[in-house]
């Protein structure tokens, strides 16, 4: 283990470190960016951190993130609200706004039915999409899951929760190949899929 002149330095190399996609040796190149920096710049960079943390809020309608208590898709009054996009994660609904192909509400899972790693239905938003759909007022369900086992698992399981309801359920054109992830999919295909969508039988 490479050893530090300062704890403190360590310390925040450690830190750095803990990143998803960030090694020991990045890790210290970024520390060291930060010391070169201007004191009032680090300020600046820790507060959005500090600031990010402690107010940012999860949408209480669709379960993105957003800064007030109902996200700004969900509070904008020139969406389609007939039509509702489920996807695993907030980076999902950026990468599909980012198409600019799909006009309606979201509704976030916060991830997929997986036994393996302990995650049943009960720990995703499963309850509040079929409230919202009970709710009425929605006529299409999209799912943009990702074509894995446990993508392909959670769509199976909602769409036989839905049957008790009279909507439209489809999923995304697979266009996108069998095991990719929606957030490393390039923003045509993903367009596309969404525009060539499959509805469910």
């Amino acid at each position: 283990m490479q050893q530090y002149p300062s704890h403190l330095l360590q310390r925040a190399v450690d830190e750095f470190a803990k990143l998803p996609g960030i090694g020991q040796k990045t890790a210290l190149r970024l520390v060291l960016h930060q010391l070169r920096r201007e004191k009032s710049e680090v300020d600046n960079f820790a507060n959005a951190i500090m600031s990010l943390r402690e107010n940012i809020c999860y949408c209480n309608v669709c379960h993105n993130i957003s800064d007030t208590e109902t996200c700004s898709i969900c509070a904008d009054s020139r969406r389609d609200r007939t039509k509702i996009c489920v996807v695993e994660n907030v980076k999902d609904v950026m990468s599909i706004e980012n198409t600019h192909q799909f006009c309606g509400l979201y509704h976030v899972l916060g991830g997929l039915i997986s036994p393996v790693d302990g995650i049943g239905p009960s720990d995703l938003e499963i309850d509040s999409l079929l409230s919202r759909v009970a709710a009425g007022g929605i006529d299409e369900i999209i799912f943009a899951l990702s074509s894995t086992m446990e993508g392909d698992t959670t769509l199976f399981y909602i769409q036989k929760r839905m049957e008790q309801y009279n909507v439209k359920l489809a999923t995304i054109a697979r266009g996108i190949s069998v095991g990719d992830e929606l957030e490393y999919t390039d923003e045509i295909t993903l367009g596309r899929a969404i525009l060539n969508r499959i509805e469910l039988k």
